[in-house]
């Protein structure tokens, strides 16, 4: 009889101890979620109310401060009613700052409160480190730090000779030699190239000899690899900055871009020069001996050879906010943002 009674009592105690699949119905319940995309000034976060206590759910969201335990009385978001899944949207975060995340639910008897999540928004990826003036010229750049590396935040325009678009073609068999070119300007003199609103805007248009010499002491054409660097910490993947051709990621080219439409045909897709890189499409000199798609293209060399012919490169588009990696002929003419070393 002892030996029956002890297993009745193992058995309850087992049954008592096991997994609660469901809380309890009479008492308000929400989970916290996840915080997931996390941004400078934005994050996502979910919520899911389990149990409305018997009393219909008439707000639910969640809610966040810099300091623990945030109620309905700090920033919060209104999610619709009742039970189930919901995703909230933070918004108007500081940038590198720490974050409390709570989800709530509210019926008629009082609010009830998810887990506390902690986050934190991310740095400003692009910040203006400071100025640079080129002895050669006396040209003065702004500079910006994005990550690691510290970029010019303008186009280089170091012009020590000009040419008109027709020199330097690759069947002149002179794709070997350096050449610098103004968009827009036919002619050798390079006092009339640099005070046309060309040069002022959007600098030179140099073949891949004369941009891997171009950029000052100190400073060097970024290679390929140095490329991939910047795009994969404005969010590229490893295996999207690796792609060979055309289009690549997601938004990480509407990151570069200087906004609005100024300098870029409408609609300017995706610029929110987020980056400080502020990109401006100069056009290019094709190889060909003509100026193109000044307004629409911007295009960039590296300093990294894909052949004997050609050299990778970057170009950035009007019409979208990716950006595309191409090996193109050395004869080209493109832009130069220089690297510091």
């Amino acid at each position: 009889m002892k030996k029956i009674i002890l297993l009745l009592s193992m058995g309850l105690l087992l049954f008592s101890c096991g997994p609660q699949e469901n809380p309890d119905p009479g008492v308000l319940s929400v989970t916290t979620g996840t915080v997931t995309n996390i941004t400078t000034t934005t994050a996502t976060c979910s919520g899911n109310v389990t149990s409305d206590g018997g009393s219909s759910v008439t707000a639910r969201g969640v809610c966040w401060s810099t300091t623990q335990n945030p109620t309905t009385s700090n920033s919060k978001t209104t999610n619709g009613t009742g039970l189930g899944t919901y995703t909230s949207t933070i918004t108007h975060l500081s940038p590198n700052t720490t974050y409390y995340v709570r989800a709530y639910a509210t019926n008629a008897n009082g609010t009830a409160y998810g887990e506390q999540r902690t986050f934190k928004s991310q740095q400003e990826q692009g910040s203006v480190f400071g100025s640079f003036t080129d002895s050669r010229d006396g040209n003065h750049y702004e500079t910006v730090t994005i990550g690691s590396q510290v970029w010019m935040a303008e186009n280089l325009a170091y012009l020590p000779s000009v040419v008109g678009p027709e020199t330097g073609s690759e069947y002149d068999g002179y794709e070997a030699y350096p050449f610098y070119y103004v968009y827009g300007y036919d002619g050798a003199s390079v006092a009339t190239a640099k005070a046309t609103a060309n040069y002022t805007t959007y600098g030179v248009l140099y073949n891949w000899p004369a941009a891997i010499t171009a950029c000052p002491e100190g400073w060097h054409l970024p290679s390929d690899d140095e490329w991939k660097q910047l795009e994969m910490y404005l969010g590229m993947t490893q295996e999207e900055a690796d792609e060979t051709n055309g289009a690549r990621g997601t938004d990480e080219g509407g990151k570069l871009k200087e906004s609005g439409t100024d300098h870029w045909m409408f609609p300017n897709t995706g610029a929110t020069n987020e980056s400080g890189f502020t990109a401006l499409p100069g056009g290019y000199r094709s190889s060909g001996g003509r100026f193109d798609s000044i307004g629409i293209y911007g295009r960039w060399w590296s300093s990294t050879e894909g052949s004997t012919d050609n050299a990778w490169s970057r170009y950035l588009g009007y019409n979208g906010s990716y950006v595309n990696r191409g090996n193109y002929g050395k004869g080209n003419g493109f832009s130069v943002r220089c690297l510091r070393d």
